[in-house]
């Protein structure tokens, strides 16, 4: 999958010679955390945080009067607190590249850049949850099963065939042989809901024929129950 298929283009950023001020007032009011910082030509030239914003804020111990304050806040620019030394990626490139380099770079997000160096959009940890769930296709079917397979042809569907053979339809394949044992690959296969008399007898039947590591059933009605309440 695409970074541009995900990757939110309606972007909240500022110019570099907008004020400190004016940045913190557009983070506060849109609940984020970092705006990306462009020229005039729309280039991408930086990224601000809100740690970056606290930082250069004055000190609460501060003996300025409100009036100092906020002069202050408004003379202090954006391209004088920014980052300059950009992690981003590109539309064409895939979402799993921009999780590698949030990941290898501690960060939350991501600019989108076009080949110009325009900024076109942004991805967040938050669009490869989606693109996890989509992939896993959760929503959709609530059961998985996980086994440790031989690496050879064929083993992936003999084990599909026998959750196929009891009713359970297919809704997606994983595999990985990154933590598997030389030799096996670990394949996760989740399929929609079944009886749970059915599911029983189904399972029994993997046991015997498969190495399995786990099944497991995800509840979605629990999603609702466990919501963060905000009061």
């Amino acid at each position: 999958m695409l970074v541009q298929g995900w990757m939110t283009t309606d972007v909240i950023s500022v110019e570099e010679e907008s004020s400190m001020m004016k940045a913190s007032i557009i983070m506060k009011e849109k609940k984020i955390r970092c705006l990306p910082v462009v020229n005039a030509k729309d280039e991408l030239v930086g990224i601000v945080s809100d740690r970056d914003l606290r930082d250069a804020a004055p000190s609460k111990a501060t003996t300025l009067d409100v009036y100092e304050l906020n002069y202050l806040l408004s003379s202090i620019k954006i391209k004088d607190l920014m980052t300059t030394n950009l992690v981003y990626v590109r539309p064409d490139e895939t979402v799993e590249f921009a999780a590698i380099l949030m990941l290898e770079n501690k960060i939350s997000s991501l600019p989108v850049i076009n080949d110009k160096g325009a900024l076109v959009g942004i991805i967040t940890q938050t669009d490869i949850f989606k693109v996890l769930i989509n992939i896993a296709g959760v929503y959709t079917g609530g059961i998985q099963f996980a086994f440790s397979l031989e690496d050879r042809p064929g083993s992936l569907r003999e084990a599909a065939n026998v959750i196929r053979s009891y009713g359970g339809r297919i809704v997606s394949i994983l595999s990985t042989r990154e933590m598997a044992e030389a030799g096996r690959r670990n394949v996760y296969i989740r399929s929609s809901p079944l009886p749970d008399d059915q599911l029983r007898i189904l399972v029994k039947e993997l046991e015997k024929k498969f190495v399995m590591l786990y099944t497991s059933e995800d509840l979605l009605d629990e999603v609702e129950n466990r919501r963060v309440r905000v009061p």
